[in-house]
């Protein structure tokens, strides 16, 4: 509690320097600044751990609401750690892949947002963020335990614009090195690059791109394969954004000894809008958006070892108005010359739906490159999205079928982000480890900035039963896990399962009889449940975990077991059935052993009143037998509307009982006349009184005193058929008994009921 209250505080510090400084500050399309006017509104603090949100089998991670333009890395030592950020200093850290912890450091100085974050390949986490009011540049952060525990805050960058960060994690020349770009500290044109080469412990800037101007400069890692060298982390490569928002330049860079110097590869003009240009800023449905620049490169020791990667989204056709794609292409010489563009949407008519937010990750280990975006292709209004993902194992020349990664679709723009361009965030991130990745996005399914995290590849996870009973004592329960279906998810899926808590007596054992593992898909196995040595009656849970072969991804369900002591009668068949105003009870039993009889217990719900369990009938019971027995009940006259529940007080000749499963019919119109007792009762001032009419007739409600003065006329005149309920007050009324009549044609009831003030 300490901890989210101390950062909800500095949050509004933060705000309200960044506010004094651009508060009446015009919306400027060359600057990408988070608005914190209207943040100032929109925060909310996050919670402890996260959400789970499961829509049919599929998980996505809830981490509360923060600003939005989030990024995030996957730990390459262990695929099950993770650390995300949010705007402006939202950070959370999992070290199992399933559940998220608060995790933001405190820099020590004013922070401004535009979070980015980096694992080198011994597993320090690098979180970078921006500072400053006026921005000055980025602090960064290093941690060696995952965001548990942070070393010093150190300048990493300078500039005034969205930063960006990438480690070295071969084991080349440059291993561990830390690269960090920004848009520099005028609003002509510079771009800064800086680097660490000791693990963090000291940055220094190197070089200035004097081509940078919009934001969206970008920095990956490579091999240089020139000339026919194979230098691991050989090349390390800058993007930069210039030209207008109608007509983007990038300009790429490589350095071949570890980011001392840079040569200029070329300069290309690939990029236009992103749907309605507005204010110098593209907008789709009114949330502005960018062609960024994203670049990666392929570490692995592939076929394609070598390649940078581009990605970015543009209107095609181009042109203002129109709906954009997301494009990829590939340079197999350090970017000097480029392939020509491959539109990663997979959507039947492109031009029908917009597709933007790209963000591209190429893993070192098997190559693939990954990609995830926004997408409207669900809906023909266009004015609502999701998030879709892909990925290319051939060198970007062809991409998977696109797979839906939110499992919730929601409006793209928030009804309190103002008019447009409204800023909702400009970017977001994806990381993977091996075939896996962890796409990382702002959603806005609850029409805030809710912060979200899931896995592609991916699978569905169900269980049956979720809830179940079992015997303390040589009882058995058989749990199906299923995969149902799949979002590209090709590889095996590990269950493990644990039973909590221990019992105090007794044993609970868990077994995957036909082993622990699945391959193909759909499918589903069995897991096993078996009670021993009169195991402590109690509720218990049964957790269930499946995960890909490196620990990702990794899914949980939970079983309620309810562990009940073992019962003489195994009763097999209890059913009711409801004809006119007569409810017949029938049940079955397979063995009884020391059997005294059933008592029959009925329940009635008519309207908002509930009664208690009643008594209505008793049937004696077999004694101990080893043949199926039959029995039956019938409930005559039923006068009420509404819902009848029955049970079954299975009475020992010990006296023991145990009660059955439920049972209930309902009863939608009344067949006889019938006047219920009030409720409440005793009463003050008010109660009510229900009736039941099976035929339209005249009637009266009348109320009398103990001596049998009319004191109130309730109902005087033509009713409809079915139930009815007035409501009685007695303000005017001194304490006693009163009774209270209905006539209806020939029928007459009367009940009593008592006033207490």
């Amino acid at each position: 509690m300490k901890k989210s209250i101390r950062f909800s505080f500095l949050f509004i510090v933060n705000l309200f320097l960044i506010s004094t400084a651009q508060l009446f500050a015009q919306d400027d399309p060359n600057s990408d600044f988070i608005d914190p006017v209207k943040f100032s509104q929109e925060f909310h603090p996050f919670p402890p751990t996260e959400a789970l949100v499961t829509i049919d089998g599929y998980d996505n991670f809830y981490l509360g609401i923060s600003t939005a333009e989030p990024h995030g890395s996957i730990n390459p030592r262990n695929p099950k750690q993770s650390f995300t950020g949010w705007n402006i200093n939202t950070a959370f850290r999992s070290n199992n892949g399933l559940s998220w912890i608060q995790s933001a450091p405190q820099f020590g100085v004013s922070m401004s947002g535009d979070p980015v974050t980096a694992f080198d390949s011994l597993g320090n986490l690098y979180y970078q963020n921006m500072f400053g009011s006026p921005i000055q540049g980025a602090k960064v952060m290093k941690s060696t335990d995952n965001g548990t525990t942070w070393g010093p805050s150190l300048t990493g960058v300078s500039g005034r614009d969205k930063n960006w960060i990438a480690a070295d994690q071969t084991s080349g020349p440059y291993a561990n090195y830390v690269y960090g770009v920004m848009t520099g500290p005028s609003a002509s044109s510079a771009g800064n690059f800086w680097r660490t080469t000791d693990m963090g412990a000291t940055w220094n800037q190197t070089t200035v791109m004097n081509t940078q101007v919009l934001p969206g400069m970008m920095v990956a890692v490579g091999p240089n394969v020139a000339g026919g060298n194979n230098i691991s982390g050989g090349c390390v490569y800058v993007v930069t954004h210039s030209g207008s928002n109608a007509s983007g330049i990038y300009t790429f860079y490589v350095s071949t000894n570890g980011g001392s110097s840079f040569t200029l590869k070329s300069t290309q003009s690939f990029s236009n809008l992103i749907g309605t240009e507005t204010s110098g800023r593209s907008t789709v449905a009114g949330m502005r958006t960018r062609p960024y620049p994203m670049i990666a490169s392929d570490n692995s020791w592939g076929p394609f070892r070598g390649r940078l990667y581009l990605v970015y989204a543009s209107n095609n056709p181009s042109g203002n108005g129109n709906k954009s794609d997301i494009f990829s292409r590939y340079s197999t010489d350090q970017g000097a010359t480029w392939s020509t563009p491959v539109i990663v949407n997979d959507d039947p008519n492109s031009q029908s739906n917009f597709q933007f937010f790209p963000a591209i990750w190429a893993d070192k280990e098997t190559g693939r490159l990954f990609a995830k975006w926004y997408d409207t292709r669900r809906v023909p209004t266009s004015d609502s999205m999701d998030v879709y993902a892909s990925y290319s194992d051939d060198g970007g020349i062809t991409w998977a079928p696109n797979q839906r990664i939110t499992n919730k679709t929601f409006k793209i723009k928030l009804s309190s982000s103002g008019s447009a361009p409204a800023y909702q965030g400009d970017y977001d991130a994806i990381s993977s480890a091996g075939n896996v990745s962890l796409a990382i996005w702002t959603d806005f399914r609850n029409n805030n900035y809710g912060s979200y995290v899931g896995y592609f590849p991916d699978y569905a996870l169900t269980v049956s039963p979720e809830n179940a009973q079992m015997y303390n004592a040589d009882d058995s329960l058989t749990v199906s896990v299923n995969i149902p279906s799949v979002k590209l998810w090709s590889d095996k899926v590990k269950f493990t399962a644990t039973l909590s808590p221990t019992p105090v007596s007794g044993s609970l054992s868990v077994q995957f009889p036909q082993g622990d593992s699945l391959m193909s898909f759909p499918s589903s196995l069995p897991v096993k449940i078996k009670t021993a040595g009169e195991v402590s009656t109690g509720s218990y849970t049964l957790v269930i975990e499946g995960s890909g072969p490196n620990g990702i991804p990794v899914h949980q369900r939970t079983v309620s077991i309810l562990v009940q002591q073992v019962v003489p009668v195994e009763l097999t068949s209890f059913q009711a059935e409801q004809k006119e105003n007569t409810v017949t009870l029938a049940w079955m039993t397979a063995t009884e052993t020391n059997n005294r009889g059933f008592e029959v217990e009925r329940k009635i719900q008519t309207g908002l009143i509930t009664e208690d369990w009643q008594k209505i009938g008793y049937l004696e019971g077999a004694g101990t037998v080893t043949e199926a027995q039959k029995y039956s009940f019938t409930d005559r006259d039923l006068n009420k509307i509404g819902k009848f529940s029955y049970r079954l007080r299975q009475i020992d000749l010990d006296g023991q009982h145990q009660y059955s499963s439920e049972v209930f019919v309902h009863v939608d119109k009344p067949v006889l006349f019938g006047l219920s007792k009030n409720y409440p009762n005793p009463f003050n001032p008010s109660t009510r009184i229900e009736y039941y009419l099976p035929e339209s007739a005249e009637m009266t409600l009348k109320v009398y005193d103990a001596i049998g003065r009319e004191v109130a006329v309730l109902v005087n005149g033509f009713t409809e058929a079915g139930r009815h309920d007035i409501i009685f007050n007695a303000s005017g009324l001194s304490s006693g008994i009163y009774i209270y009549e209905m006539k209806a044609g020939s029928f007459l009831a009367r009940q009593k009921m008592s006033l207490v003030k």
